[in-house]
């Protein structure tokens, strides 16, 4: 069974930073795109920053241009998101996603992580 484990969030105040981690663990054969998306409280969902497997595309919400940095490291399975300048409205539950393709059953699958908060003070 494939799995996602994010660390990394905690409480920060305005204009720190956070590094999230997310680590896939599992029968894994190859992970395709990777990303990290977020939830505010009384929001939907939306994409924060994803990267292809080879780093080849990689893309940002238009609110974090220029403070988040998305990385991968595909020896460990591991994608990270480094979070300059953080401001309040980061504050939400960050999620990481991602496309595998596991020994059993051989076919992509989306997998999603359990959250971990960011909470970001003014």
């Amino acid at each position: 069974q494939v799995q996602l484990v994010e660390s990394g969030g905690g409480l920060v105040q305005a204009g720190g930073s956070l590094r999230l981690s997310c680590a896939a663990s599992g029968s894994i054969i190859s992970i395709d795109f990777m990303g990290w998306y977020r939830q505010a409280p009384g929001k939907e969902r939306e994409l924060v920053a994803a990267i292809t497997s080879v780093g080849s595309s990689i893309n940002y919400a238009d609110s974090v241009k220029g403070r988040f940095t998305i990385s991968r490291d595909n020896a460990k399975n591991t994608v990270y998101l480094q979070m300059n300048s953080l401001k309040p409205e980061d504050t939400a539950v960050y999620y990481c996603n991602a496309r595998v393709l596991p020994y059993s059953p051989r076919r992509y699958l989306e997998v999603w992580g359990q959250g971990t908060l960011v909470t970001v003070s003014s």
